[in-house]
């Protein structure tokens, strides 16, 4: 699924059951530390995601490695590489893609239900939830509460490896198209430099299959400048 929503210069893998009930021989001595007091679950959510995106990175011709997280729990991905993980009930995904091709990625999935009470007000403006009910009058099968919530997950991990800051529910105003399956960031706040040029937002898509919504951002490499040479150059030239 997960591959529909991203470009083809991005390596997307995906699981719909876990790998391992036993993630002894699944991971590497030093992610088997990180989760050694997590619960079985967590665990397995843990190998799998990781399995993902190893055969990810293998596809772009890096030889398995430790995959382990900074202290916001982002991955520390290998040098040259941009990527993301994501994992709910039923669905764990990466997806990655090298430096020439992508500043960064972003990619989050959810059950396909509305979220739990009290939790919209927390991570949404009044304007989303303006825009949301409207959405909802429209299209009522989908629950734009929870897409809300995901898309928003993908920006902050979009955000997040290009300034190594928090950003909160209210510092990004979503605006979700129904027919396109688009959605746009608006940054309330001053935005990452990419390439020279400070970023207003986000683009990305979205969908909504097999009981989950997933989305993603994929943020595309600034181009290079044109390589002039020097002066002196360009007169042999």
């Amino acid at each position: 699924m997960i591959e529909r929503l991203v470009p083809a210069w991005a390596v997307a893998e995906e699981a719909f059951e876990d790998a391992a009930q036993d993630v002894t021989g699944v991971l590497f001595p030093e992610e088997a530390a990180a989760v050694a007091r997590a619960v079985p679950k967590r665990q397995r959510e843990f190998a799998t995601v990781r399995v993902c995106a190893r055969a990810a990175l293998g596809r772009l011709g890096y030889a398995p490695a430790p995959l382990l997280s900074s202290r916001r729990g982002a991955p520390r991905w290998p040098g040259g590489v941009v990527g993301s993980m994501t994992h709910c009930d039923g669905y764990r995904a990466a997806v990655v893609a090298g430096v020439a091709d992508a500043a960064s990625l972003g990619i989050d999935a959810e059950p396909h239900g509305p979220l739990p009470d009290g939790v919209l007000r927390v991570v949404s403006l009044e304007s989303e939830r303006t825009h949301l009910a409207r959405l909802a009058a429209e299209r009522p099968e989908v629950h734009w509460d929870r897409l809300l919530f995901s898309a928003k997950e993908s920006v902050f991990k979009t955000w997040y490896p290009l300034t190594e800051r928090e950003l909160d529910f209210s510092e990004a105003e979503l605006s979700i198209d129904a027919a396109a399956g688009t959605f746009e960031a608006r940054l309330l706040v001053p935005g990452p430099v990419v390439g020279g040029e400070r970023l207003a937002g986000f683009t990305g898509r979205w969908l909504v299959d097999r009981g989950l919504v997933v989305t993603a951002i994929a943020l595309p490499a600034p181009a290079a400048e044109p390589d002039h040479g020097t002066a002196e150059e360009a007169a042999v030239r």
